[in-house]
């Protein structure tokens, strides 16, 4: 039986069953544990990974190695030691079998080491800057890269951050089909908690370029226009794909109560050779409103030859020789400075209120 003198050795199971199982996730008591079984052998370690808390014993295994089941960070499975050359490590506990069954201490041979390593820059305080209004435009045309084509919506794009900046505005123009960036590799689907900000595929993969989105609209810009064609009745596929990676910014709101997006403006430019704008706009619109966007009234242009319409020569010439539609891009940019403009001076003095001893928003504390 269990040495009676020492409460943390506590009965895992029986060892014939427990054999059965490679790797898995024990809970003794409030102690997470993963317990795993190889080349005859038993190792336990903290079911807790260093990174962000993911389930070790819901993993797998390579070799003697624990892989967490939300990033892939990889530790001995009896030591706890991260790979060679990583100075962390995840708690070891002691086991021992007496008669049929396992027992395990649960008082840490080892203890917890986390590596050391910078900050990213994303995950730096929210503070607006001083300064005039700042414009991003984002254009989501995908294109041949080496011979571009002329792109409606970004046309209408570039028509309204010329007017924002002959008003003495910062702009910023991101196209999508310039930046190498993943997909969404769907860590929310393996758990909430497992979508991390800043993004995960940004924390771990430095050539991902989608980090110029995540400064652009959670740091630097007060209005952010949004400019896509229309594809079979929906967004550009980049803008899908834009979006599926903005999921680490909306999910900070549900699962940490922390808004990243405060005091923003959001606006759309949709065109496309078929009709479906309504449609297009309305999904846009719950998105970004979602992540804490405001709208002005009437926040888009749009344009569609319609349905029978495939002369898409006639549609880009219609679209770039359009007196109304580009006057029309001006005016976007008007409505939303002119919302902007009150947000930026309520979020200034909200910034006052804090900073004289009162805290006026969530993420004025250190550690958002």
């Amino acid at each position: 039986m269990a040495d009676q003198a020492n409460e943390n050795w506590q009965r895992l199971g029986a060892v014939e069953d427990l054999k059965k199982c490679a790797l898995q996730q024990l809970e003794v008591g409030r102690v997470r544990i993963a317990l795993s079984y190889r080349d005859g052998e038993f190792g336990a370690v903290s079911g807790v990974c260093n990174h962000a808390g993911g389930p070790l014993g819901q993993g797998s295994l390579k070799d003697d190695y624990i892989v967490c089941p939300w990033h892939n960070w990889m530790f001995h499975r009896s030591t706890g030691q991260a790979r060679p050359g990583v100075a962390a490590a995840v708690p070891s506990h002691a086991l021992r079998i007496q008669g049929e069954d396992l027992y395990i201490d649960l008082t840490p041979v080892t203890r917890r080491i986390q590596a050391p390593h910078v900050k990213h820059p994303l995950s730096r305080a929210i503070v607006r800057e001083p300064g005039p209004l700042r414009v991003a435009g984002i254009s989501t045309t995908a294109m041949n890269r080496e011979f571009p084509r002329y792109s409606t919506s970004e046309g209408l794009l570039q028509t309204s951050l010329g007017h924002a900046r002959e008003a003495g505005m910062e702009t910023r123009l991101i196209r999508l089909n310039d930046l190498r960036f993943r997909a969404c590799e769907g860590y929310y689907s393996k758990s909430a908690h497992a979508c991390t900000w800043p993004c995960t595929i940004t924390q771990m993969d430095a050539t991902d370029q989608l980090d110029a989105v995540y400064e652009a609209l959670v740091f630097w810009a007060d209005i952010v226009l949004i400019a896509t064609p229309i594809r079979w009745g929906g967004p550009g596929s980049l803008y899908v794909k834009m979006t599926e990676r903005l999921n680490c910014v909306q999910n900070q709101i549900t699962i940490h109560d922390r808004v990243l997006i405060r005091n923003k403006v959001a606006a759309f430019i949709v065109i496309g050779g078929q009709d479906n704008v309504q449609a297009v706009v309305g999904q846009m619109m719950m998105f970004f409103g979602e992540l804490g966007f405001s709208f002005p009234p009437f926040p888009f242009i749009a344009h569609s030859r319609g349905w029978s319409a495939e002369d898409m020569e006639n549609h880009i010439s219609e679209v770039r020789n359009s007196a109304e539609l580009h006057q029309g891009a001006r005016e976007l940019v008007d409505r939303c400075v002119e919302l902007a403009g009150h947000l930026v001076k309520s979020d200034v003095a909200a910034t006052h209120v804090a900073r004289g001893g009162r805290k006026a928003h969530p993420l004025d504390s250190e550690d958002r």
